[in-house]
């Protein structure tokens, strides 16, 4: 054990700074707050490990700092008001919840600055460890390299400074414990001379490493430089990128060049209060460009909030079910757009709200809703609720539709394709519908293709189109893998070819259940994150307007088709949803899954609610046990001098191996030392078995001492020597029981 002298606070404080070259990047990469808090963390763990405090103590000491923490993040109640208390561990349970599921970006602020301090707090124990017991840093060492090094290489992290920081505190720290073993090693005493005479030469040998390599001249990299290679489009052979690399996902306006990889963002965008989940429109867009789609005009049509929302509503002819939602936006949400639901007859009660009135302005080609103030400026919405209608479709009316008047504007635009389309689209779209005699038949058996098991849904190793390639035809035909964009982009593009009007819809899934409402238990509450944004298909039918599709694998909207039975009964088509009911259903997560896991997750998650909903209700009561265990734990591990040598003894009565001997031995020496017997350094088995068997008047250690090094030299003992060992080794044992 280090003693608390200059040269022991040197290298904690050497260490302290390994640790921190970890935190510097992430305020620079990520929009972590508060950073200084997490340092002082680091600071106050290394000082209550260095003034050697019990270790309870350093627990409690830490606890406390790290709940004042999140207290003062998150929570607008002072630290020592019980209602912030509540909450948080209401909100513990609900993210445990949330990981047992496995939904990692679906975890709460406030859960993820604690996992973020009891990392902090397994890093510091982790260093303690190599100081104190191994002294050993190195592995510490070169992992902080590689982590600065990678982030300067492939973020915006610049790591030039960094690098020497790390070097010098590395090689220093390493010089330090080499020299502490050797001195332990030899068995000589620690004088204050040695050591300023170890670490001038250390010092003069760092610095002069550090200004020969910032100095000397650099020559140049012999290889090319890999980064180009692993952050290009990465298009296929003989094809250059088109600009469309791996990008984030989330709500975007620019649709032009559509695939390659994103990457998943669990961000809130805002969350609604409904009687169930809805798809939420942001807007649309009709026409395909071979790369991607893109809206062919513009016509801003202006209303105030008491109109209709003049977007496509639907026909009187299809019967509908009135509903209403409210919506709260994220703080960060920074878009004037309004997302709503298929159907939406008028927004109401909008945040911020216009003393002279709401403005809106709806643009009726691609059907985005903005908001602007009286002086038309952009608006981000903080909140509203809005009005809108579920259709309830009867599939013999979809059914009637077999074509539509070919020479209107409305049909050509909608069914408008690039030149040059390649012809094996045409000949699958035919291939795929054959049979089929009207629109909506055609429409199914092209959504139902794409659960062939040749296409899987992929988020990563998606391609991008090179400069000959159409984006359709090299997911149909060659890749077979992608995400919504790729499924819905297909489905549009088929349908047009067979002459049926299609538009892509750009918005999001309807998010994951939250909590029932407060105020009416009949509906409840949803959060849409950037992970559920969406894209699907919508189909237009003279008699029946807009009715969504959705092809992508895994992926089910909420629409509900009445099939009319021969005997007057009526179903329901398998792939669509029952209409909203009084209840959560079952969460739509963004990546597909299959039943059996969906199912387990389910149950798995109903588990942890019932479990959040008795925290929520007995908060008191639960502190309070936790109080009592806490406490009863305290005890017993104070007292375990009195109650644990009987546990020994119960679990080594039953060994009848020899080399029991080995773990049993250990046992000993670590019940000896917690019973006041402690064994000084470097002193040998025999002279510390012959100090207990003088304190205990007996000579049983020495015996048992023999058998155990009988056993550590040779591996192998008489036969029966257990029987005569265990004998000594419980008389010993019961000697302890204070």
């Amino acid at each position: 054990m280090m003693k608390r002298n200059f040269p022991s606070f040197l290298l904690y404080t050497l260490s302290f700074f390994l640790l921190w070259e970890w935190l510097r990047p992430v305020k620079q990469l990520t929009d972590t707050d508060n950073l200084e808090t997490f340092i002082v963390f680091l600071l106050l763990s290394f000082a209550v490990s260095f003034f050697r405090i019990k270790g309870i103590w350093q627990s409690i000491i830490k606890l406390l700092f790290i709940l004042f923490s999140i207290n003062r993040f998150h929570y607008e109640e002072g630290f020592f008001h019980l209602s912030w208390v509540k909450s948080f561990i209401t909100d513990i349970a609900n993210n445990i919840g949330l990981l047992a599921g496995r939904q990692w970006n679906d975890l709460s602020n406030e859960f993820r600055t604690l996992l973020f301090f009891i990392l902090l707090w397994l890093m510091v124990y982790l260093i303690e460890y190599w100081l104190l017991n191994r002294q050993r840093i190195f592995i510490f060492f070169f992992m902080t390299l590689v982590y600065i090094t990678v982030l300067d290489t492939f973020t915006a992290y610049n790591a030039k400074v960094a690098i020497v920081r790390t070097v010098v505190a590395g090689f220093a720290v390493m010089g330090m414990l080499t020299f502490y073993r050797i001195i332990q090693k030899e068995n000589v005493s620690c004088e204050s001379s040695y050591f300023r005479k170890w670490m001038a030469p250390l010092t003069v040998m760092i610095a002069v490493s550090v200004a020969v390599g910032i100095t000397a001249p650099k020559a140049a990299p012999i290889w090319p430089d890999p980064v180009p290679f692993f952050t290009a489009n990465n298009p296929k052979d003989g094809a250059s990128g088109n600009g469309a690399g791996p990008h984030r996902i989330g709500y975007g306006t620019n649709d032009g060049a559509l695939g390659g990889p994103f990457i998943a963002d669990g961000s809130p965008v805002f969350k609604y209060e409904a009687d169930g989940k809805n798809y939420w429109k942001m807007e649309t867009k009709d026409m395909y460009t071979g790369k991607g789609w893109n809206a062919s005009g513009a016509t801003p049509i202006s209303y105030r909030q008491e109109d209709l929302v003049p977007v496509y509503s639907i026909p009187d002819t299809v019967e509908t079910i009135k509903e209403s939602a409210s919506v709260m936006m994220h703080e960060k949400y920074r878009y004037n757009f309004i997302m709503y639901p298929a159907g939406i007859q008028k927004i109401l009660t909008i945040q911020p709200s216009d003393p002279n009135g709401n403005r809106f302005l709806v643009d009726t080609t691609n059907e985005r809703i903005s908001y602007y103030n009286k002086n038309q400026e952009p608006v981000v919405p903080h909140g509203f609720s809005v009005d809108f209608e579920i259709p309830k479709y009867k599939a013999k009316d979809l059914k009637q539709t077999t074509s539509m008047d070919s020479s209107t504007f409305f049909y050509q635009k909608y069914t408008n394709l690039p030149v040059g389309l390649p012809p094996r689209i045409y000949e699958l779209a035919e291939e795929i519908t054959a049979g089929k005699t009207n629109w909506f038949d055609k429409a199914k058996a092209v959504e139902s293709f794409f659960g062939n098991t040749e296409y899987s849904y992929d988020q990563k190793n998606v391609a991008v189109p090179g400069s000959n390639d159409d984006y359709v035809d090299q997911f149909l035909f060659e890749t077979k893998r992608g995400y919504c964009d790729n499924f819905s982009t297909s489905m549009a593009v088929m349908l047009r070819t067979l002459g049926i009007p299609t538009r892509w819809v750009k918005g999001y899934t309807g998010g994951d259940f939250l909590e029932y409402s407060a105020d009416d238990t009949s509906k409840q509450y949803y959060e849409v994150t950037n992970n559920n944004a969406h894209s699907w298909v919508e189909v237009f039918f003279p008699n029946q307007g807009w009715v969504p599709f959705e092809p992508t694998k895994g992926f089910s909207n909420d629409i509900l088709i009445n099939y009319e039975a021969t005997d007057g009964t009526s179903s329901f088509n398998e792939q669509t949803t029952p209409p909203p009911v009084k209840k959560p259903r079952k969460d739509q997560l963004d990546e597909p899954k299959t039943m059996e896991k969906e199912d387990k997750s389910f149950d798995m998650k109903t588990l942890w609610e019932k479990a959040k909903l008795m925290v929520k209700n007995n908060w008191k009561k639960t502190v309070l046990i936790l109080v009592i265990l806490t406490v009863i734990s305290v005890f017993l591990y104070r007292i375990r001098g009195k109650w644990l040598p009987y546990g020994l003894l119960l679990l080594y009565k039953f060994k009848k191996k020899d080399k029991s001997i080995d773990a049993a031995y250990l046992i000993l020496l670590t019940q000896l030392d917690r019973y006041g017997l402690k064994r000084k350094e470097n002193q040998t088995l025999r002279n510390y078995a012959r100090y207990i068997d003088s304190f205990f008047s007996t000579r049983e250690m020495t015996r048992l001492t023999h058998f155990y090094e009988q056993y550590m030299y040779h591996q192998n003992l008489p036969k029966g020597t257990w029987k005569e060992s265990r004998e000594l080794w419980e008389n010993l044992i019961k000697k302890t029981i204070a």
